[in-house]
């Protein structure tokens, strides 16, 4: 297949009370892609927020307009998985980008994404905090080290040829996120790492690009003990089962 441009992008961006993150990292992202003369679209899915995000979103579809940015509510949350598989159904582009909301994913490499996308003519490319000069910047010691041997766990036990397994920036041909959605089982932050290895065994192309991930700016991180256990557990049943 030869290698054509991305056409249109569609963004999905799962929000849960980013009431405080959302203008900012809408603005970053409608310069980016003017700055860069891609085609693009916002889809924002909220999970019921209670701190008004679905308000603010509402008013940013009257700034840039409904055919840039669609408001995609849904009534409490329901998980990651879904929140992509609601999003696709609205989204017009033949590439998907999905990222965080809270400011820890930069737009600005949206571009280097679509550049590699193009050179390589990738099915995926995924941002990577653990490669080039790629890194992490407002954790403290404990959660560096608790990414980093995640990371480690799951390359030994997985060999998943991808260098950053549980980020969640990355730019994806739509049709294959709807295979992979289709094929993943997990929840939380197993899920990320399991659309890579389902991705390896499908026979899909990953390109890699190095990324700042920088600690969300408003609000409170999401990650707990339940969240590592959770983990755990979801890589063992990976390793048991691909």
């Amino acid at each position: 297949m030869a290698a054509r441009g991305p056409g249109r992008v569609s963004v999905l961006l799962p929000t849960y009370n980013e009431r405080d993150n959302l203008p900012l990292v809408v603005w970053l992202l409608v310069r980016t892609f003017s700055d860069s003369g891609i085609d693009f679209e916002i889809i924002i899915i909220d999970d019921g927020s209670p701190d008004g995000t679905q308000e603010v979103a509402q008013q940013l579809e009257k700034i840039y307009g409904s055919d840039k940015i669609l408001l995609r509510p849904r009534a409490r949350k329901l998980g990651l998985g879904t929140a992509y598989i609601h999003g696709m159904k609205y989204a017009t582009g033949n590439f998907i980008v999905i990222m965080d909301a809270d400011l820890s994913h930069h737009p600005k490499f949206i571009p280097e994404f679509i550049r590699k996308q193009k050179e390589g003519n990738f099915d995926i490319v995924s941002g990577t905090r653990y490669k080039g000069n790629g890194g992490v910047y407002g954790w403290d010691l404990k959660r560096k080290l608790i990414s980093r041997g995640a990371n480690f766990l799951t390359q030994v036990l997985l060999r998943p040829g991808a260098s950053d397994l549980t980020g969640s920036f990355r730019l994806y041909r739509k049709e294959v996120l709807q295979k992979l959605i289709e094929k993943c089982v997990s929840k939380g932050y197993v899920f990320q790492m399991e659309m890579i290895v389902r991705a390896r065994q499908l026979g899909f192309t990953i390109g890699e690009v190095p990324i700042s991930f920088v600690d969300r700016v408003y609000g409170e991180s999401k990650l707990g003990g339940n969240e590592i256990v959770s983990f755990l557990k979801g890589l063992l049943t990976l390793f048991a089962t691909t």
